[in-house]
């Protein structure tokens, strides 16, 4: 939900729509779009109502989840403070569908490497101390799931979402027309210290037991699959390459969303550039949401705002653990074709990925620890030049990337929070960290499915 470009626009980006009805218009300085408009006195025909819900963040979580509960035959209302969808964290991701590597942040690793992110301005992962108490809070709770059975219990439940994810993307191929630049690339995780990669090639074998196709391949095999490898060879020891991982743009699978719902018999109405103020409250359930716009009802509200997630919570009296990790990625044409992976590849010890994005490139990493700072840091911004300068010197012209910088909702854990809350009619899918783009189908469809299961439950806990 929160991002930041260095270059580049990121003005009103609005998809056309077929049907003759369609509306576009501004209601004061919000956009709007819908098939209807919200004064309409007449409902729309063909309109379907299951529940009215309102779903807050127009991120890939938050328009995952809309999509879906649409598709159910819910009443659905999108609000979000951009003017458009996928204009935060989602705009410019590193591109990777990983449904196969999903090992978290908070891994036994990090005990020996946590002098060097706590000192070491070069290091991919930063702190800067703030003033905020809740930052050291999450950073103990963080250190404390750097556990061997946290983190292999945190990779089972991700590799179970991300596998539901990739199944409902699969299963409705409508959502991969259009200029996504989807691929199914496969992704290399590459190794340049052996200990590192005997670690990788362990849980690479823990998941290929129990049914993840995974290969584990030697230098000389990476370099077959990947010859843009070249470049690091002298380094390179090793690498593990999932065949079913793929690549797309996730502000363009935003905007497919959003254009497949209005195109619906039962469009959503989307309230862009409308931030949500506060929430009004009955009892145990939300009476109304307060925006700078005025107040909306729903019998349902689903909160998947991203980074913004925890402080919205924190006016219901919720404590959810979500601290903003700042990530930065880079976005450059090829510029020589041989040079230039197809293979999605990761640089395990650099901790950056790289995609193809048509005749682009996405490099992407960082993991910065510094609070809701949105500024482009151009230390860190150089720090991935250069390294991708060295693995890839002649892919691109890299002094000319886009720069840009987006702060990932995570977890101490890496697990997203999907479900109830302590009010009768919240539901929350947040928290899914630097693999909202891999989880968000998953969650989405998780979170449906509880809908459906407690439909007149949600229903009267929203009545008078």
């Amino acid at each position: 939900m929160i991002g930041r470009h260095c270059r580049g626009t990121s003005g009103t980006l609005r998809i056309g729509i077929k049907d003759k009805n369609a509306l576009k218009s501004k209601f004061g300085n919000r956009t709007i779009v819908g098939l209807c408009p919200p004064a309409a006195k007449e409902p729309c025909k063909n309109e379907v109502i299951e529940m009215k819900i309102i779903v807050i963040g127009a991120g890939v979580v938050g328009l995952a989840t809309a999509w879906r509960l649409q598709r159910d035959g819910h009443h659905v209302t999108v609000i979000d403070r951009d003017s458009g969808p996928g204009l935060g964290t989602s705009y410019a991701n590193g591109a990777q569908l990983s449904y196969s590597y999903v090992a978290p942040l908070a891994d036994p690793s990090v005990w020996a490497q946590l002098p060097r992110f706590l000192t070491d301005r070069g290091s991919p992962v930063q702190f800067r101390p703030g003033f905020d108490p809740f930052q050291y809070r999450w950073l103990l709770q963080f250190l404390a799931a750097c556990t061997k059975r946290q983190a292999l219990e945190t990779v089972d439940r991700l590799g179970e979402l991300a596998a539901l994810s990739r199944k409902v993307l699969h299963d409705s191929p409508e959502l991969m027309a259009g200029q996504l630049h989807w691929t199914a690339s496969g992704k290399l995780v590459v190794y340049s210290s052996e200990k590192s990669f005997v670690s990788a090639r362990k849980l690479a074998d823990r998941q290929m037991a129990s049914g993840t196709e995974k290969r584990v391949l030697d230098r000389d095999e990476c370099l077959e699959l990947e010859p843009a490898l070249a470049s690091i060879a002298d380094r390179l020891v090793g690498g593990v390459f999932a065949p079913d991982d793929e690549t797309a743009d996730a502000y363009q699978m935003c905007r497919r969303l959003e254009q497949l719902m209005l195109e619906s018999a039962n469009p959503p109405l989307f309230l862009y550039e409308t931030a949500v103020t506060d929430f009004r409250r009955k009892g145990r359930a939300i009476e109304a949401i307060e925006t700078d716009r005025g107040s909306y009802t729903a019998d349902l509200v689903v909160l998947a705002a991203g980074a913004g997630a925890r402080a919205l919570g924190q006016r219901l009296g919720l404590d959810l653990p979500i601290y903003p990790i700042k990530g930065y990625s880079l976005s450059v044409p090829v510029a020589r074709e041989a040079a230039a992976p197809r293979v999605s590849v990761t640089d395990a010890a650099r901790k950056i990925v790289l995609a193809r994005l048509g005749n682009s490139l996405r490099l992407a990493g960082a993991a910065d620890i510094v609070g809701y700072d949105l500024d482009i840091d151009h230390r860190r911004t150089s720090k991935l030049i250069t390294d991708a300068t060295s693995d890839f010197p002649e892919a691109a012209d890299w002094q000319k990337a886009e720069l840009w910088a987006g702060l990932r909702p995570a977890t101490p854990t890496g697990q997203p929070i999907v479900g109830s809350t302590p009010v009768d009619n919240l539901l929350v899918n947040v928290g899914h960290g630097a693999l909202g783009f891999t989880l968000a189908l998953g969650t989405a469809q998780r979170l449906a499915d509880l809908i459906a299961g407690s439909a007149g439950r949600f229903r009267s806990a929203a009545s008078p």
